[in-house]
Parts: structure tokens; sequence; C-alpha cells
């Protein structure tokens, strides 16, 4: 299940006290560019020990999210039909077709599309309002023995119980269709990954979806391993854990040999309060007082594990995302720390530039140009590799105000064209786009001094 978790927020009150005139959908705006569309992820291999990765792979397996534990190892026997019903968005076909792909060539499964109503897997798109009815905190999720929201109704909460199966059938994926593109793809990459494989979240797993910290938003190297160990031959439904466990090292030398040359760091399990203190800082339905006082809560488990990994450059990231429009001052100081903890580990790339984005913004509002300009252009390639075209836009927008700061005005044009066509699939209407591009505006002191 994708949380429904705080978007990144680079709201306007932050970093200056003159919000932009709110944008509506009566306001007659200019035409935008065509809609962006990446050509393919850089997917790198993983590059943890397979000791690890056995761990990881056994957590995955046998827990769920909310942490109960799983009897047996079930998957899908056989070719796998995906076909999708409902308000299907225009860019869905595509997405699914790149990510079809992608698991057959990358994960070695026998998956296609279908119109067949018999099919495995079906992934119904739904207005979010219908959706929220359904499982209020998900964004969007997927149930067992149904192929629809009207048999997810009608059947009882035992049926739709993944503790219950012995092996996968048929499974239905709910999808928001009322949402940005990207999200509908981010979805797709998640709710199929786990329709397929593994069920549970981990959020020591720097380097996969399976992971809430929506750091990852297409399947990488280290999922595609997960997914092809899942439909290995020397697995099959029905296993015990401890039966998975004891053909593990040895699938994962045939799948992964450069696995055995890297030395295991034997990775912990993440406390239950720690879950749990995130959940409710970013999740629906909580006070911002809460969220806060939840985020600090995170913080202090994550410094009393002394942990410097991706857990606590999120946690910080995390508290500086609550304190946006709250404390400038402290938003920025985590969102410092989170940077510096991103920053000094390797393989954590992407998750620095979800910080540097941050710092960007307030450099832009304190008139640093060529500060914001220098933190855009560093992270730029990392995140159109990664595909976070919503990300990708907010660089551009910021480096496109610190340009016109700077007197490049052409180049500025050019810069905030290609944020436009990247918002198109990152951004969930043409009006939030615009929304976006003039919250970002908002925050140069030299648009503020234009518009007092």
């Amino acid at each position: 299940m994708r949380l429904l978790l705080c978007a990144m927020l680079l709201a306007a009150a932050a970093c200056t006290p003159v919000p932009p005139a709110p944008v509506t959908a009566r306001m007659v705006l200019p035409d935008l560019p065509p809609m962006q569309r990446f050509a393919g992820p850089a997917v790198t291999p993983p590059r943890r020990a397979n000791a690890d990765m056995a761990q990881d792979f056994m957590d995955l397996t046998f827990r769920l999210e909310s942490g109960r534990q799983l009897s047996v190892f079930t998957r899908f026997e056989g070719p796998v039909r995906v076909r999708m019903i409902g308000a299907v968005p225009p860019s869905a076909p595509e997405d699914l077709r790149r990510l079809i792909n992608r698991l057959r060539n990358e994960a070695g499964i026998d998956i296609a599309a279908s119109a067949d109503p018999g099919s495995e897997i079906s992934i119904e798109f739904l207005p979010m309002r219908t959706m929220q009815r359904m499982v209020p905190q998900a964004a969007c999720f997927v149930a067992p023995r149904v192929g629809s929201s009207r048999e997810y109704r009608r059947a009882r909460r035992g049926t739709i119980d993944w503790y219950t199966l012995t092996s996968r059938e048929r499974v239905a994926i709910f999808i928001p269709s009322d949402t940005a593109p990207q999200e509908v793809r981010d979805c797709l990459h998640e709710e199929l990954a786990q329709a397929l494989g593994p069920l549970n979240d981990l959020y020591r797993l720097p380097d996969s979806v399976f992971n809430d910290d929506n750091i990852h938003t297409v399947l990488t190297g280290f999922d595609m391993l997960m997914l092809r160990a899942y439909y290995a031959p020397e697995l099959r439904n029905g296993m015990t854990a401890g039966e998975v466990a004891a053909r593990l090292p040895a699938l994962l030398v045939r799948l992964n040999p450069r696995g055995e040359g890297v030395r295991p760091r034997h990775p912990e399990i993440t406390p239950r309060a720690y879950v749990e203190a995130i959940e409710t800082a970013l999740g629906p339905g909580t006070s911002e007082s809460r969220r806060r006082a939840a985020a600090v809560t995170a913080l202090n488990i994550a410094r009393a594990n002394g942990w410097q990994d991706a857990r606590a450059g999120f946690t910080w990231l995390a508290l500086g995302r609550l304190s946006l429009g709250y404390d400038a001052e402290v938003a920025e100081f985590a969102f410092r720390q989170s940077a510096a903890i991103y920053h000094s580990q390797p393989g954590l790339a992407l998750h620095a530039a979800h910080a540097d984005m941050q710092l960007a913004a307030f450099a832009l509002s304190q008139g640093r140009a060529n500060a914001t300009i220098a933190l855009a252009d560093a992270s730029i390639p990392v995140v159109a590799s990664a595909e976070n075209a919503a990300l990708l836009a907010h660089f551009l927008m910021v480096k496109a105000e610190a340009l016109d700061m700077l007197g490049r005005s052409a180049e500025a044009r050019q810069v905030r064209l290609d944020s436009l066509g990247w918002a198109r699939y990152g951004f969930a209407s043409d009006t939030e786009v615009w929304g976006r591009l003039m919250n970002i505006a908002a925050l140069s002191p030299v648009q503020r001094a234009r518009h007092p």
C-alpha cells in the first residue's frame, strides 16, 4: 500500500512573508508546452552484500507492513496477465507497457498486458474520493482474491487478507484516476511489484521502492533482483520461512555473483515505534502540532539508535518539511542536517537531492543566486536519471528564477520552459503547474521587489 504521505512542500510563507496570488481554474493562463516523458531509468545493480539482501528478502516477504508475520511464501505460478479497467488516465497505458517490459527483461517474469476479464491482475482506476472511502490512508493499494472495486466492497475481511493466502491467483490494484501522471506511474510500479512479490516496506532500504520514504519512485536494480529471486525455480508456493531461507544463499549467488564479494553489514529491523512516529508525522488526518511532535519522536529514536544512514537523513527531512511555514530557521537547519547525512553516504545522491531542493529554495529566497544554481545543477542529472519529473521541474523552476536574478533572462526563459514540460507530467493539472511556478517565483527577492 502506497501511503498518502505529505508531498514535498515549497511553501512561500516558509521563506518570505509575501505569498503569491492564488491560481484558480477560472484564470486565463497561457498554453503550456507538451508534456515531457522519460526515455527510461538509469538502473544500477544493487551494491550490497548478498547476505544482507537475503535478510532483506526474508523481512520483505514474511512480514506485512503492520508487522504481522506470514506463515508461507506465495507468488503467481505460470503466466501473469495484467488488465486495466475504469477511468484509465491517458498516460497509464504507456507507463504500464514500459513497466511490463522491465519486469520481463530485468526480473524474468512471464507477464503481459491483456484485456481478458480473467486476468490474474486487474488495475482499476477510481476517483480519489472513492478510494479514500475504501482505504482512507492509501494513495493506492493492492488486494488479493478480487478483480474489481465491486468485488472488494463485497468481500469478507478474511477473503482480502494476505495472511490467509497459500498461493496468488487473482489480485486487484486500485489507483486514483484524478492524480498526476507521475503519481499514477509511481503507483503502478509499487503496487504491481507488491502484487507480484514482497508485501512489506522497510525504512532501512536505501535503494528500493519497498520503502515508505517515497524517495525512489520507479523500480530499482535491487527491486528487480528481489522479484527475480521471487520467481526463481528454487522457490515455490507454500514454502515456510525456514525453507526459503535455506535456499536463498545459493539462489543469490546464481542471480547476483557480485554480491558475494561485498562485506555484510547485517541490517537491523527498524523499531515499530519509529515506523508509527513517521506515519503519524507524514500521514493524513493529524494536526500540524502532533505531526511535528511525531517527527521529533522519530528523530529521538534515530539518535538513540545511532543511525547515520538513509533513515537518519529522512527523519531530518521530514522534520524540515513539517517546519516549513512554522519555523523557517528550524526547517533550514533540518534540511542542512539531512543533506549532510545523505551526502556523507554512498548511493544516496537521490536522497540528497530532496534535501538540496529545499536548500535551493532557501538560497533563492535569500538572494543567493549562484548557490541556487549550483544546488540545481548538481541535482538535476540525478533526479532525471531517477525519473522524478515533479522534483526535476522544481529544480528547473528555482534555477530559472536564479538566472533571472543574475540578468541572464534568455537562459532563464528556456529553463523555465523546460520546467513546464516536466511539470505537466509531475503535477495533476495545468492549474497546479502554474501555481507551483508562481509559488517559486514568489521566493525571489527580485519578484518580491517588482510586486510589493
